[in-house]
C-alpha cells in the first residue's frame, strides 16, 4: 500500500475569503399584536410584568411552548421633557428606559463624558429631537444580524376616533432616504441608524418622527407621530388611549405618557399598529479553498477493499492505468492533523488522465 500523500495549499492563490447577506422578508401584522389572541388590552400573546418598565409581544399565546418572542415595547421620556414631573404615574421608570436606551444606542458625548440623548441631533443637524418616545425593541430571532438597511416600514393609525382608529388616516413610516451602501445614515455607539420619515414627505425638510437602528434592532417612534398637522406640529390626536371600562376615560397621546403606566400606553400604541415590516440579514462569512489532486497525484486508494489478491480491482488488463474515485476531500494543518472532512454529492473519477480541482467552502 502507498505511503498516505498531502497536497498542499497554497494561501496566495488557493485561498478566498467571501461575505454572503441573506435577507428575509419579514411582515408583522397588526392583528398579531392587537386582537388575534383575546380582547384588547387582555391578549394571551402580550406578557406584561410586575416591574411594569415594559411589555413582551408573542406570536401565540405565551405560555404555550410553541410561543416566539417577537418584541418588546415600552416608552421613555427625558428628564428634561415638559411632560416630567415627579407626580405623574411611573415617572421615574420612564425616564430611566429613555435615559438607559439613550445611553447604550447614543452612548456618551463632550468633555463631561454625559449621555447623549434621543431629543438631541437626531440627524445631526441639531432640529430633529424626540423627547418622549416609545421604543419597539425586536427580537433577535427576527432581526437576526441587522435589519437591511431602506427596507423597514411601519403603518400607524391617526384618526381621532377610537373604535376605528385607521380609516384613511395612517401614517406609513419608513426609512426611506437611506441606502445600503451607507448614505444617509448615520453612525453611533449602537451602529448605523436611519431616520423614519412620513411617506407623505420624505424630505430634508422634514424633521422625522423616529429612528431605526439597524444594528440593535430597534425602532424609536417620537409621540409627535400622534399629532395632527405637518410635522406633528398641532395639537395632539383626541382618544389615543381608552382606559377603564363603562365611564372610559379618553386621553391624547401626551396626557397617556403623563398619567397612565408604561403598561398602558404600549397598550393603546398597540391599538394603533396596522403593519411592521421589514427584512433580516444574515451574513455569512466563509473561506473558499481551492483542493488541486495533479494529474500524478491521488490516483491510487489506500482503501484495503481498493485490491483483492494483489491486483487492483477496478483494472481488468494488467497494463492500465490506476483509476480512483473520490468521495472525501480532508483539510489538514501543517502537523498533518485533520482539521475539517468535506463530502462530495457524487464519487468523482480520477486517474493520470485527468486532474481535478474540488472547491470545498467553511462557513461561520
Amino acid at each position: 500500500m502507498p505511503v498516505r500523500s498531502f497536497e498542499p495549499i497554497d494561501p496566495s492563490s488557493d485561498i478566498a475569503v467571501t461575505r454572503t447577506f441573506l435577507h428575509e422578508v419579514l411582515p408583522l401584522t397588526g392583528t398579531i399584536v392587537s386582537g388575534t389572541y383575546g380582547t384588547w388590552p387582555n391578549g394571551t400573546n402580550i406578557k406584561n410584568y410586575t416591574h411594569g418598565m415594559f411589555q413582551s409581544i408573542y406570536d401565540y399565546p405565551y405560555l404555550s411552548s410553541s410561543a416566539n418572542h417577537i418584541f418588546d415595547l415600552t416608552v421613555g421620556i427625558a428628564e428634561s421633557s415638559a411632560l416630567s414631573s415627579s407626580s405623574n404615574t411611573q415617572n421615574s421608570k420612564k425616564i430611566n428606559m429613555y435615559t438607559q436606551h439613550a445611553q447604550i444606542l447614543l452612548g456618551y458625548s463632550g468633555s463631561g463624558n454625559q449621555i447623549r440623548l434621543f431629543e438631541n441631533d437626531l440627524k445631526l443637524d441639531q432640529v430633529g429631537k424626540m423627547a418622549n418616545v416609545f421604543v419597539i425593541d425586536f427580537s433577535r430571532l427576527l432581526t437576526k444580524d441587522e435589519i437591511k438597511k431602506n427596507s423597514f416600514s411601519m403603518q400607524l393609525a391617526t384618526g381621532s376616533v377610537w373604535k376605528a382608529p385607521f380609516g384613511s388616516k395612517v401614517k406609513t413610516l419608513q426609512d426611506s432616504l437611506a441606502r445600503v451602501n451607507g448614505a444617509g445614515v448615520n453612525n453611533v455607539d449602537g451602529g448605523d441608524y436611519g431616520v423614519l420619515y412620513d411617506t407623505a414627505t420624505p424630505g430634508a425638510s422634514d424633521k422625522g418622527y423616529g429612528v431605526v437602528f439597524y444594528q440593535a434592532g430597534i425602532a424609536v417612534i417620537s409621540c409627535s407621530v400622534f399629532q395632527n398637522g405637518a410635522n406633528g406640529a398641532k395639537a395632539p390626536i383626541a382618544n389615543f388611549y381608552k382606559q377603564g371600562k363603562g365611564g372610559a376615560v379618553y386621553k391624547n397621546v401626551r396626557q397617556t405618557l403623563q398619567s397612565s403606566s408604561i403598561s398602558g400606553a404600549c397598550d393603546a400604541l398597540r391599538h394603533r399598529i396596522k403593519n411592521i415590516s421589514f427584512n433580516n440579514t444574515t451574513e455569512i462569512n466563509s473561506t473558499v479553498y481551492f483542493c488541486r489532486a495533479p494529474t500524478n497525484k491521488f490516483n491510487y486508494s489506500s482503501n484495503p477493499t481498493y485490491v483483492t489478491g494483489s491486483k487492483i480491482r477496478v483494472k481488468n488488463v494488467a497494463s492500465d492505468n490506476p483509476r480512483t474515485y473520490v468521495t472525501t476531500v480532508g483539510l489538514y494543518n501543517a502537523s498533518n492533523e485533520l482539521l475539517a472532512v468535506a463530502k462530495l454529492s457524487e464519487p468523482l473519477a480520477k486517474s493520470v488522465d485527468n486532474e481535478l480541482t474540488i472547491r470545498v467552502r467553511l462557513d461561520y
